[in-house]
């Protein structure tokens, strides 16, 4: 993997590519409000997607009647700099008809033990507590 960031001459501002050629742009928060995604927020991102796509593509395989999917990241910083991640948690919310719980926690386990690099790399760092939420379709 490849990534990289370019200054953009504006404060603390850069737009990030990587091998896909896809451009992010990152920013510190500012008076004026948002310009761009912080490199920390970024990182939860990045793992919720990964392991979402593999929830996600479990349950599938399951036949699981899934109609939404969500996943959040929450994370709280350490107050000392680096500020790094002391606390973090994976909430997974799946909305669709009769879903099994165990199939929900299977695929959870999975993509943490076995398929996600971005959790299992994190995971290193800190400990990450997973839970989930079904919620059943109208």
């Amino acid at each position: 993997m490849e990534a990289k960031v370019s200054w953009n001459h504006k404060g603390l501002e850069f737009d990030g590519t990587a091998g896909t050629g896809i451009q992010v742009h990152l920013a510190p928060n500012s008076d004026e409000g948002q310009a761009g995604f912080r490199p920390m927020e970024l990182l939860g991102v990045g793992m919720a997607g990964c392991t979402a796509m593999d929830v996600i593509s479990i349950l599938m395989k399951k036949k699981q009647d899934v109609v939404d999917f969500e996943v959040f990241v929450h994370a709280r910083n350490a107050e000392s700099h680096p500020q790094v991640w002391e606390w973090v948690q994976i909430e997974y919310v799946v909305t669709g008809r009769n879903i099994d719980p165990q199939a929900v926690e299977r695929a959870m386990q999975l993509s943490s033990q076995k398929y996600c690099p971005a959790q299992n790399m994190i995971n290193k760092a800190v400990n990450i507590e997973l839970v989930y939420r079904i919620v059943e379709a109208v």
